[in-house]
Order: C-alpha cells, then sequence, then structure tokens
C-alpha cells in the first residue's frame, strides 16, 4: 500500500499548472447530500474569470480615455522595437496591476479557499495589464493583440481535442518532458538574473537576453510548457468531477484552466509583439 501510494503522488506531482496542482492529491468526496463537481459548472467559472480579465482589459480603456487622458507623456522607452510614450501614473497604475496579479496568483495558490476572489482580482488585473500592452506599448499594431486572441483559441481547442481523443495522455513520460521544460526555464530565469545583477557579467546577460534569437527560443518554449499544462489541467478537471470531489473545489480548477489561458494568451502576443518589433527594425 504504501508503495502505491508513494507512486500516486510521483505520478501527480506535475499534473497541473502551480495553481491546482494539490486538486490531484485531495481525497475529499462529496457527501451523500452535497453537491459534487461537475463539468459545466468549471465551465461557466472558467468563463467567469476570462470576462473579468475582459473587464479588466475595458477599464484601461475608460481610464485611458478619462484619467490618463490630461496626463503628459513624460515617460519614453523602446519595448522590443516599438517606441513607447506613457505618462507616470499610467505606467504607475500598470506596475501596481502587475504587483497585485503576482500577489493575487501566489495567495491563490497556497490558500485555494480565497480564489473566488483573488481569483478575480488576479483576472482583472491581467486583463488591465494585456490592454495596456495593447493599446499603449504596441500602439498602431492592434491588431496583434486579436491575432494573440484567435491563435490562443486554436492551441485550446487542439488540445482539447487531442486530450480528448486520447493522442496525448498524461503519463510518467508526459511529466517528465513538463519537469525538463519547466526546469529548464526556471534555471535560465534565476542564471540571468543572478548574472544581470554582477556587473561584471551584466553586459555577457543583456546582450545574450536581447538577441532576437534567444528570446525567440525562450518565448516559443515557454509556449510549449504553457499547452503542456494545459493538457494536465484537462487531467486535473477530469479528476475533480469524476472522483466527485466537493463543488467547492470547482474554483480551483476554474480558476487553474482560466490561469493557463491567459498565460498562453500572453506569451503568444509577446511572440507576436518581438517578431514584429524585429521586422521593425
Amino acid at each position: 500500500m504504501k508503495e502505491t501510494n508513494t507512486t500516486a503522488k510521483k505520478q501527480s506531482f506535475f499534473r497541473s499548472n502551480p495553481v491546482i496542482n494539490r486538486l490531484n492529491k485531495v481525497e475529499e468526496r462529496a457527501a451523500y447530500d452535497e453537491k459534487s463537481a461537475g463539468y459545466g459548472r468549471i465551465t461557466a467559472k472558467t468563463a467567469f474569470f476570462l470576462l473579468v480579465t475582459v473587464a479588466g482589459m475595458m477599464a484601461y480603456l475608460v481610464m485611458k480615455a478619462t484619467v490618463f487622458a490630461n496626463q503628459p507623456e513624460a515617460i519614453h522607452f523602446n519595448y522590443k522595437g516599438f517606441e513607447v510614450s506613457t505618462s507616470v501614473m499610467q505606467l504607475g497604475f500598470f506596475v501596481g496591476a502587475g504587483i497585485l496579479a503576482i500577489i493575487t496568483q501566489i495567495v491563490a495558490a497556497f490558500a485555494r479557499r480565497t480564489i473566488p476572489v483573488t481569483g478575480t482580482i488576479y483576472s482583472f488585473c491581467q486583463g488591465f495589464l494585456i490592454s495596456f500592452t495593447v493599446f499603449t506599448v504596441i500602439k498602431g499594431f492592434e491588431y496583434l493583440g486579436l491575432l494573440a486572441l484567435v491563435i490562443t483559441i486554436a492551441i485550446v481547442l487542439v488540445m482539447g481535442i487531442l486530450y480528448s481523443a486520447n493522442v496525448i495522455k498524461v503519463t510518467k513520460k508526459f511529466r517528465l518532458i513538463m519537469l525538463t521544460l519547466f526546469g529548464t526555464m526556471i534555471a535560465v530565469s534565476i542564471f540571468s538574473f543572478i548574472g544581470y545583477l554582477i556587473p561584471f557579467t551584466r553586459p555577457f546577460v543583456a546582450s545574450i537576453l536581447g538577441n532576437f534569437w534567444v528570446s525567440l527560443v525562450l518565448t516559443v518554449i515557454s509556449i510549449i510548457i504553457a499547452s503542456l499544462f494545459l493538457i494536465t489541467d484537462f487531467a486535473t478537471i477530469d479528476y475533480v468531477v469524476t472522483n466527485k470531489l466537493p463543488a467547492k473545489y470547482e474554483w480551483a480548477a476554474a480558476f487553474g484552466l482560466a490561469f493557463t489561458v491567459l498565460w498562453i494568451y500572453v506569451k503568444i502576443l509577446d511572440l507576436l509583439i518581438q517578431i514584429v518589433g524585429h521586422s521593425k527594425k
């Protein structure tokens, strides 16, 4: 029995993204008179988080037309080939939304009961950040935001079909590939950050990360990892529903899926920005 339990833990460790990976370890089952998790409600809650993201995008556009309208564009910088002009207040809100998004996703990962609130705040902030990127950073190329959306939907549909048809299965080999890719990305990020902090290695690190092809490859790998997490999210949702976990776990399953979809969208948008920005030079 001990060997079986150990194997189960090994198999479930990387089954899903950090937001909902612990759902695979939940042994709680819905009581006889208690509602169990359902696919329909998980889908509705996922749609809720995505709609909140849209609300965040709209909020930025409203603030851009009102609060930020009369602010002087005192800050100018180049972002991956795009000349950006923004105000101190506008950039301040952007940084604030980014910090809040990081905090809420961490809280959601460790305090699952807070997801209805933290997940909503995170989704709203992500929408704000996306809107700032699309309508300010790449102003004049807003169509890239729509193109990224189309590609994201295509990826979600394709991965969903592949999972449903058992073409891609969450096997030990599959998890090993995920672990390798994910670990590589983390290692690269950590060493890059440390290298950039050291004055002696900073020019070297900056030249490598500033290289178009290196950046492009890293972004593509990130998209692959995000897509793999999407498959594991589907497997986790199946686990939640088929094992009749209480309905309270629907929020975690839904936010995990929404989190991955937004992750894919942001990385695809970044990829398109890099390609178009490089072509402008």
